[in-house]
């Protein structure tokens, strides 16, 4: 690849899409990145505040459905690569509203593959040089059962194919050539959305990479999520709202483990390959949970473990799949990746950022900032 490259990461202003752009635009000062963002409700320029300035960083407030649009924009800024990460992600907001959903991940997906594809297809070099990266879920493979060694109750250690040991919940993982069993309206119109990639590949020859993430958390995440929305709900002694019995099971990776997986994959990825990232990181939910209310209580200087009594049960989530765990070995193996964190650690420093970024959670979770936004760009 050469050194100068214009890039468009698009969702930048999103949790993990924002994690991604300054990586690169820090990393790389001789690209030029471009965060192509709508500016929905889960995006947010102050999550950018730090690079705004930089010179090799520009933001377009811009609509992936808009394929005329996205198709100027490469034109007239000579694009070599996209990393696509703009989605609705919300299970619950896919149950109430699947039509977005599909709009925005499906049909906004095509448009930036039609527009890749017309500006690509009509350069002396074709696709020579060129790369569509788009990064997917692990929630499109379905759930996987809770099943352990007779005798032994999960967690229980297990080798993964990597070879490392670690905690597990079930003896199988979710592997590059899983079958797709997607449960909600998100898991399925992002499994739909990753078959429009790898059919431009096949069908055009469109240089692309597919990767699957398990769950992210770490800073600058949208308190909808349950790791923020907790923090800050312990924060002000308020409910904290359990599905079920707070059984099922996710694999966590921090947020900034996923930014350097999308670097490495980005550059040294083969084309058409499909990579599983995750952190061989197993936790039920109400785990998490008292691991939340312990650390928050600890920092604040209350006594460990003085809101467990703010643990609701709540009704179980319609089709919530019981256990998700991601096998990313072949990324391991294959291009060298690892996490750098143990989950304690990262939990400690996520944990901390929320309490000492008040201000910022606070204007999300007004919604002001989106007032901001559109008040300023009214008329463009």
């Amino acid at each position: 690849m050469n050194d100068e490259r214009t890039l468009v990461i698009t969702g930048g202003a999103g949790f993990i899409g924002s994690h991604v752009v300054r990586l690169f635009v820090n990393k790389y000062p001789q690209y030029r990145i471009i965060n192509l963002d709508k500016l929905t409700y889960a995006g947010n320029l102050e999550n950018l505040k730090d690079i705004e300035d930089k010179p090799n960083y520009r933001f377009v407030r811009m609509d992936i459905c808009d394929f005329e649009g996205v198709l100027k924009l490469m034109q007239e800024e000579q694009v070599d690569g996209i990393i696509h990460l703009a989605a609705e992600s919300h299970v619950d907001r896919s149950i109430k509203d699947p039509f977005t959903f599909a709009q925005t991940n499906v049909m906004g997906t095509l448009s930036l593959l039609q527009a890749a594809k017309v500006y690509w297809e009509s350069l002396p070099e074709k696709f020579d040089g060129k790369r569509f990266y788009h990064i997917s879920t692990d929630e499109v493979y379905g759930a996987l059962e809770m099943t352990h060694p007779e005798g032994i109750e999960p967690p229980f250690t297990t080798k993964a194919s990597s070879g490392e040991h670690h905690l597990a919940y079930g003896e199988k993982f979710f592997t590059e050539d899983l079958k797709y069993q997607p449960h909600s309206p998100y898991s399925a119109a992002k499994a739909s959305s990753d078959h429009f990639v790898r059919a431009f590949h096949d069908t055009y020859g469109l240089p692309t990479i597919v990767t699957n993430c398990s769950n992210n958390y770490g800073p600058y995440q949208f308190p909808e999520k349950l790791i923020p929305l907790f923090i800050n709900n312990i924060r002000h002694r308020k409910p904290l709202p359990v599905y079920g019995k707070g059984e099922n099971v996710r694999d966590w990776l921090y947020v900034e483990d996923h930014a350097r997986a999308i670097d490495v994959i980005f550059h040294k990825g083969q084309v058409a390959e499909t990579y599983n990232i995750g952190g061989f990181n197993e936790w039920k939910n109400i785990d998490i949970i008292k691991v939340l209310i312990n650390t928050v209580d600890r920092i604040l200087g209350r006594p460990e473990g003085a809101d467990m009594d703010l643990i609701t049960y709540v009704t179980d989530r319609a089709g919530h799949d019981l256990r998700y765990a991601i096998d990313s070995s072949k990324l391991q193996k294959e291009l060298g990746w690892e996490p750098s964190l143990q989950f304690e650690e990262g939990i400690e420093k996520t944990v901390r950022w929320y309490l000492d970024n008040q201000t910022w959670l606070d204007n999300v979770t007004s919604g002001d900032y989106q007032k901001y936004y559109e008040q300023m760009y009214a008329g463009r």
